[in-house]
């Protein structure tokens, strides 16, 4: 098998791929969908899109002081361009302020309790299409440092690297010959052996040793995405999480890889990257195939040779789609300030009343929308 055709393994090579005593039973005696509808799903690397990206938020029943922090777009690359970010509101203080190990960026601000709190923030973002061309090396200027490699293959509190999880990635990778090879074992088990699962709240957690040693694969992107970053690292493929957001619909018609521009809250989506010796950062996104499956037709398609699928999990396999942004590839970030201990990601608006976290996901308490603006021209 030659590099370039990586991305166009079958299902039965997904399922030769991987050791047969590793499979989950998501799948038992399954009837795979046939279906004659053919569906185009392939991005490529082009014009850049420039998005205005509002966040507004109102905490509710506040008797107190209170505090907010809010996730910036921190990540400046080929594919993403964090360009500023302004506010509005009546906060008492308020900063922007950036954690020291990954670099996340956060704007804190801090209300007395006298008034309501308002508060609005405005990102302007570039992002455009990702895709990897498997026949060329990319320039060695482009390396990233052993040093900075490093952290990516490190554990952290949600994504260990030992136990299970080095036992698991051990026996998915076995006798691959190259990075690539295993980053392709790992990402076919995870489209074989997870599912998603609607019914988690948010993005999932992403404990992914809860996740191997319960068997319960079901899971949103934090989750299997997570799991797939933290199989890598174990293999030894730096590896990391991005979290970020939806911010417009598919230029490809995939109702599930879209955003509602006009309204984001719920769209918080994390992606994947590993880092490929001769390719450098590859983008991937397992879970998203796996989103495809469970949701795109409104019956569960467990096939991921099935023709809605399979141009998804080709192209996410080394590529996405622009119509999405990143805030960070923060783990376990403690928030300046922060009277409740650190986050295991940080794509969501946080906020304290009183020294007490509010639930991000509770929305009687913790109010707030996101839009996102196309500026064309």
């Amino acid at each position: 098998m030659t590099t370039k055709s990586f991305p166009n393994s079958t299902r039965r090579t997904l399922l030769k791929s991987v050791s047969g005593s590793l499979l989950c039973t998501v799948f038992p005696g399954a009837a795979f969908a046939e279906s004659s509808e053919e569906r185009t799903f392939s991005p490529h690397p082009g014009e850049w899109q420039t998005f205005d990206v509002t966040t507004t938020v109102n905490l509710q029943n506040v008797t107190g002081p209170s505090k907010v922090w809010i996730p910036l777009p921190s990540v400046d690359s080929d594919w993403q361009r964090s360009l500023r970010s302004d506010w509005t509101g009546n906060p008492t203080t308020v900063r922007i302020d950036s954690e020291k190990q990954y670099g996340a960026k956060y704007l804190i601000a801090e209300f007395d309790g006298s008034v309501p709190p308002e508060l609005e923030l405005i990102s302007r973002v570039q992002t455009r299409d990702r895709a990897i061309d498997w026949s060329q090396s990319q320039p060695q200027s482009a390396a990233e440092s052993a040093g900075k490699l490093k952290q990516w293959t490190r554990s952290t509190s949600l994504i260990p690297t030992d136990g299970i999880v080095r036992v698991t990635s051990n026996q998915i990778v076995a006798g691959a010959r190259s990075d690539i090879e295993k980053a392709q074992r790992i990402f076919d088990w995870i489209i074989v052996s997870t599912y998603r699962e609607p019914k988690v709240r948010g993005c999932g957690t992403g404990d992914i040793k809860a996740m191997l040693e319960t068997k319960n694969f079901g899971g949103k992107c934090g989750d299997i995405n997570g799991l797939f970053v933290g199989l890598c690292r174990a293999a030894g493929l730096p590896a990391r999480d991005a979290y970020g957001l939806r911010l417009s619909p598919s230029a490809f018609g995939y109702k599930e890889l879209s955003g509602n521009s006009a309204s984001l809250k719920g769209a918080q989506h994390c992606r994947a990257e590993v880092y490929l010796r001769k390719h450098g950062w590859v983008a991937m996104d397992p879970a998203d195939v796996g989103k495809v499956m469970r949701l795109e037709t409104g019956n569960w398609i467990k096939d991921p040779d099935h023709p809605v699928v399979a141009p998804v999990r080709k192209a996410l396999f080394g590529g996405w789609e622009g119509n999405w942004m990143a805030y960070n590839f923060a783990h376990d970030v403690s928030l300046p300030g922060s009277s409740t201990g650190k986050v295991g990601f940080f794509m969501y608006p946080q906020a304290e009343i009183n020294g007490q976290a509010v639930d991000p996901l509770a929305p009687d308490a913790f109010r707030y929308t996101i839009s996102a603006n196309r500026i064309v021209g």
